[in-house]
C-alpha cells in the first residue's frame, strides 16, 4: 500500500525493550497486546503525540500493519524515527511473541 517508503521490521525482529506504540482501538488492546507497549489509538495520535519519545526508534504496531504504516509515515514526516511492524499483532502472535491482556480469556488478536 505504501511501497518502499515505509521503514519496516518483522514482528519477530522488534528488539527487546524497544518503544512499541500500539495504535489499535481500545477493544483490540484489551483483547491482547505486547507487554510494555504504549497504547495511543490512531484517532488520539494528534492529541497525544507529545507522549511519544523523540530520542529513540518508535516501532508502530496495529492488527495487520496497515494503520501502523500510515502512522509510521506521519511520525517520520513530523521528525520521529518510526518503523512499521510488518504483519502487526497478527504476525506478533504467529511469531510467538509474548502477549498480555485478554480480559475475557487468554490474550488474543481482535
Amino acid at each position: 500500500m505504501f511501497g518502499d517508503d515505509v521503514p519496516a521490521v518483522d514482528a519477530a525482529d522488534v528488539p527487546q525493550g524497544a518503544y512499541l506504540l500500539d495504535v489499535r482501538e481500545q477493544y483490540e488492546w484489551d483483547a491482547g497486546h505486547a507487554p510494555g507497549a504504549a497504547h495511543i489509538s490512531m484517532a488520539e495520535l494528534s492529541d497525544r503525540a507529545g507522549e511519544i519519545p523523540r530520542d529513540q526508534d518508535v516501532y508502530v504496531i496495529c492488527r495487520s500493519g496497515a494503520r501502523s504504516a500510515q502512522v509510521t509515515v506521519a511520525l517520520n514526516q513530523a521528525g520521529w524515527l518510526a518503523k512499521n511492524v510488518d504483519g502487526g499483532m497478527k504476525r506478533w502472535a504467529e511469531a510467538g511473541r509474548p502477549m498480555e491482556g485478554g480480559a475475557d480469556g487468554p490474550p488474543h488478536v481482535a
